[in-house]
């Protein structure tokens, strides 16, 4: 019996150990209403809480290139413990959002204008794809592979896509694999592949002077 009431111990414990880390990998909840920075200092009004960046994209000519713009906490501090945030993607003709991952949060996109293919890819290796059309929504669980992709050859399209974190993270899996520096054999091996392959492959990501 004192073999079986440590097992379940022992049992017990790492059960908890697992919640915990779960509860862990998102936002932490915050124990007052809202985060002042440290470094803000005379008090604050309802400009802190308002973000206005997304102004100018009203103003700006629609992009050549696919384009983010985000509202987290990196560009707008009050959503520190709020556990949410914004970004509006904006997608010219035959545009990519590559493939990439969210490591604290799900994505769930709302699709304001055009079409687009996307998809994601489970643990255990399925795909699932849709072709969305304006006011469609889609959802992307937490930290799976996904994409968005324009496929019209004429025109663009905007999403509006919302995560539960103020800071949800993005690993680009092109940028991540091929631009980081990971030696030549071990991605040549990995893919089954050779070198040159490898070296035209970040080549093609490396910035343009």
């Amino acid at each position: 019996m004192a073999i079986f009431s440590r097992l379940f111990t022992l049992l017990a414990l790492s059960y908890f150990a697992f919640v915990v880390q779960i509860t862990m990998a998102g936002d932490a909840d915050i124990v007052s209403d809202f985060i002042v920075p440290s470094n803000l200092t005379g008090g604050i009004d309802g400009n802190f809480f308002t973000f206005t960046g997304m102004r100018a994209l009203g103003d700006a000519d629609p992009p050549t290139t696919f384009k983010v713009s985000k509202a987290s906490l990196a560009e707008f501090p009050a959503l520190n413990g709020q556990s949410v945030s914004y970004a509006v993607l904006q997608f010219p003709a035959m545009t990519t959002n590559p493939p990439h991952t969210h490591p604290r949060s799900t994505e769930l996109l709302f699709l304001l204008d055009g079409s687009l293919q996307v998809g994601f890819v489970d643990t255990t290796n399925t795909l699932f794809t849709q072709t969305l059309q304006s006011g469609d929504l889609f959802v992307f669980p937490k930290g799976l592979v996904h994409f968005q992709y324009n496929a019209d050859a004429k025109n663009p399209a905007l999403a509006i896509s919302a995560f539960g974190s103020a800071n949800a993270g993005t690993v680009s899996l092109p940028n991540t694999l091929f631009a980081t520096g990971i030696d030549d054999n071990v991605l040549a091996i990995s893919f089954k592949t050779d070198v040159a392959t490898i070296q035209a492959l970040k080549a093609g990501l490396t910035p343009k002077p």
